[in-house]
């Protein structure tokens, strides 16, 4: 029987005008002293949407993105959605080489920089370009826009282009912790799936003030600003983190939302939130990497609000540990969303029971559509069931309890294989961190010539002035083997002064096990 009347769709650009119309003067953006309110925020993406479309470009080309987070970047990225463009959001801290790599992978044919990113972009070979938008440029060459008076020389009207849950959204460049970086390619209807199930699993309401303290090209601060534009909150953005700021910014604009990866939580339970009123806070959500457990234990009772644990990729498939299950179940990552499927499958690619380990594949309506010019990546991250249905693979080792709740155990090109036997770093570096004197860790396998390989601990201690500090090297490296299993155990332990981390801060174990892959104890 057909309907008696139309139903309008729902993606992120019309979630938007709908905001523009019914929360008109509730405030959208907030960096620093900097506003917009519903309705401005609606306009200016509709101008810039009307921008693109005047200067040639049409539905599925793309625009990329070299920008320091700011109110700007969230209306270019957006306002971009309205006309049907693509968005390809570059991470800033990546060399030139990759910057360039990245642009001639996407096939952008427009881009908008800030500051000292638009003289990196001058010196690359960039012929493609047919519009190049500046934002706070020092001193842009001739053939840069300024964005503020290109914006407001556009209609505000919003443009005349149909958006399908079909096209194309985005292209997110993957972290490169395990090799070249691959573009991430998800849907308008994608996303806004993405928006509606994290919404929900992390607590947003239209109320929310968001806080987003990553780098906006990044598809966690993508998750979380998805979530609040559809449900109509507010977005703070902080510039650049430090935990003052983040403080200063809870309480000045009464935050309740935020996303984090373990670096920063662990940061701000060293520098304490005494004197700051954290009181507004309802629910913050953590992922990017394994959380530490003494981390996890701590950080409600210090800000008083619901932690939720997320594990997930931007290549889709998510999980996370509801509030409700958190102290029973506190060391694992929690459960999938609704409407996602979780399989373990082991090394002869047959689905594995609970309680044994083996990697997690998942699909959903979250899961990308596929890795930008690279069909042979896309197969590879398949797997394929009985039935015929594709899930992707995650390149993690998980285990599945009883009830159905996973525990992380390790990335799958980060298992040492010694002896014929798995063992898996997180396991080691867990009983490490239980050493007081222990900051930060990391295991890696290094080659030998008896096991094949062999844990190597790579450990940030407490400065040397405190007294967490008084153990050496070796007396660390006993300690943590008369806790460990006689197969597990570590062969060297080395102090550095840091760890090389990516933005989201997920350890780099390329870079390292590429720097010790001499080592010889």
């Amino acid at each position: 029987m057909p309907r008696a009347f139309d139903t309008p769709q729902l993606l992120l650009p019309d979630a938007i005008a709908h905001h523009g119309r019914w929360r008109a003067g509730r405030p959208a953006l907030i960096c620093g002293e900097a506003r917009r309110s519903w309705a401005q925020f609606d306009a200016a993406t509709n101008r810039i949407a009307n921008g693109l479309i005047a200067a040639g470009l049409r539905k599925g080309d793309r625009i990329a993105v070299l920008m320091a987070s700011s109110i700007e970047m969230v209306e270019l990225m957006f306002g971009a959605g309205k006309a049907g463009v693509s968005v390809v959001p570059i991470n800033v801290s990546v060399s030139d080489a990759a910057v360039s790599a990245m642009l001639a992978d996407s096939g952008a044919t427009a881009i908008a920089a800030s500051g000292s990113h638009c003289g990196r972009i001058d010196q690359m070979d960039v012929a493609a370009l047919r519009l190049k938008l500046a934002v706070d440029a020092p001193s842009p060459a001739r053939d840069w826009t300024g964005v503020a008076l290109w914006r407001d020389a556009q209609s505000p009207t919003a443009p005349n282009v149909a958006i399908a849950p079909g096209d194309e959204c985005n292209i997110i460049y993957s972290s490169g912790t395990t090799g070249l970086p691959k573009g991430i390619v998800h849907s308008q209807g994608c996303r806004r799936n993405w928006a509606i199930d994290l919404g929900l699993a992390l607590r947003y309401h239209s109320g929310a003030v968001t806080v987003c303290s990553i780098g906006l090209y990044s598809n966690i601060m993508w998750a979380t600003m998805l979530s609040t534009l559809l449900l109509g909150g507010t977005i703070v953005v902080l510039p650049s983190f430090s935990v003052p700021e983040l403080l200063d910014a809870i309480q000045q604009h009464r935050v309740t939302h935020g996303a984090f990866v373990p670096v920063q939580l662990q940061r701000l339970l060293e520098r304490g939130v005494q004197g700051s009123d954290v009181g507004s806070l309802q629910a913050i959500m953590c992922c990017g990497s394994p959380l530490p457990l003494a981390v996890k234990r701590e950080i409600p009772h210090r800000l008083g609000c619901a932690l939720i644990e997320l594990y997930g990729l931007t290549e889709g498939l998510v999980t996370t540990l509801d509030p409700e299950d958190f102290e029973r179940k506190i060391e694992s990552v929690g459960r999938p969303l609704p409407g996602q499927r979780l399989k373990l499958v082991g090394a002869d690619d047959r689905e594995v029971a609970a309680g044994y380990a083996g990697e997690i594949v998942g699909l959903g309506r979250v899961v990308m559509d596929g890795y930008h010019n690279r069909p042979d990546a896309t197969l590879e991250a398949t797997w394929t069931d009985d039935a015929g249905l594709r899930w992707l693979r995650t390149g993690d080792i998980g285990r599945l309890d009883d009830e159905g709740f996973l525990y992380l155990l390790d990335r799958k090109k980060d298992l040492i294989l010694s002896g014929g036997q798995n063992i898996y770093p997180a396991d080691l570096e867990a009983v490490l961190l239980e050493h007081r004197a222990v900051v930060d860790v990391a295991v890696i396998g290094i080659p030998d010539e008896r096991w094949g390989e062999t844990p190597l601990a790579i450990v940030v201690p407490h400065t040397a002035d405190s007294t967490d500090a008084c153990i050496s090297a070796a007396e660390l490296r006993d300690w943590a083997n008369a806790r460990l299993g006689k197969q597990q155990r570590i062969t060297a332990v080395i102090f550095v002064a840091q760890l090389p981390r990516n933005p989201n801060g997920k350890i780099l174990k390329r870079e390292l096990r590429t720097t010790y892959a001499a080592f010889h104890v």
